[in-house]
């Protein structure tokens, strides 16, 4: 029987977190089929689970317009969700994405989810991306940068979390910016003295303005501050404040002799909706 279910990923408060769809059992589905599902959903990423010759299991994530190779957010949905419905338990498993086999973490409460090591590209420079926003006010140090860790972005470092809640994107600009560095999007960011940073997530080129917890993204944002700023193995991030949908992501980094080998994020997901049956 195929199923249909729809979560909050990352809620740090009951409206908070990401929605995501999750469709498991869904081998028999085509491309064409995944596509119209997670467009009529609507929801910035729908997760199809199939089985897996080379994990243990297949995941195929889909933005209303596109595939994508890897979506944070939907995985910590995914993988909650199959140790609630009980078709795993609390352990270690792997899942077959187009951004490679990556391992997760399942515990009682939550998910951590393995992403690729990070690769540190570009530095953008500042007048490059004063047209994508209004409002604009860049940290007084840290720089603009590409980065990976499955998914390129540029990450933009603003002066202080009022600069961030001002922000105002021009996602044509976005997109133009985002073509020619060839990247999904920006994920602007600023450093707090509660928590870590607070960000906000544009992606416009893949059908999502503005996303209110991107596990993707901040695992790599972990990434940047352990290089930049200072050699952490657990930053804590909130997203989705600006859009009264309230995130909390863990990010853990595993390093030697200050070489990045491991990056971990991770959180919650609680079922928003009963099950569809399709």
């Amino acid at each position: 029987m195929k199923q249909l279910y729809r979560l909050r990923a990352f809620p740090k408060t009951i409206d908070g977190g990401n929605k995501a769809a999750v469709y498991i059992f869904a081998d028999d589905l085509k491309t064409k089929d995944m596509l119209k599902i997670a467009n009529d959903i609507g929801y910035s990423e729908t997760a199809f689970v199939l089985k897996s010759n080379k994990a243990d299991f297949k995941v195929r994530f889909f933005t209303p317009k596109f595939e994508v190779d890897l979506c944070g957010h939907a995985t910590i949905a995914t993988f909650n969700l199959l140790r609630d419905l009980n078709i795993i338990q609390p352990g270690t498993y792997t899942q077959e994405t187009k951004a490679g086999i990556l391992s997760l973490n399942v515990t009682k409460e939550m998910v951590f989810m393995e992403q690729s090591k990070p690769v540190f590209d570009i530095v953008i420079p500042h007048e490059e991306l004063i047209d994508c926003f209004k409002h604009l006010e860049f940290h007084p140090h840290l720089k603009p940068q590409i980065l990976s860790t499955g998914l390129r972005e540029i990450f933009l470092p603003l002066k202080n979390t009022s600069s961030l809640d001002k922000m105002k994107p021009n996602y044509k600009k976005i997109i133009e910016i985002s073509r020619k560095y060839h990247v999904i999007g920006i994920h602007a960011f600023s450093l707090d003295e509660t928590i870590d940073a607070y960000g906000r997530n544009f992606a416009p080129i893949i059908g999502i303005n503005e996303e209110s917890a991107t596990g993707t993204s901040n695992g790599a944002l972990g990434c940047y501050l352990y290089k930049h700023l200072v050699k952490k193995k657990e930053f804590l991030f909130r997203q989705g404040y600006q859009m009264n949908q309230p995130s909390e992501i863990i990010t853990h980094i595993h390093a030697f002799a200050d070489e990045i080998k491991a990056i971990w994020v991770g959180g919650n997901a609680y079922l928003i909706k009963e099950k569809i049956v399709a």
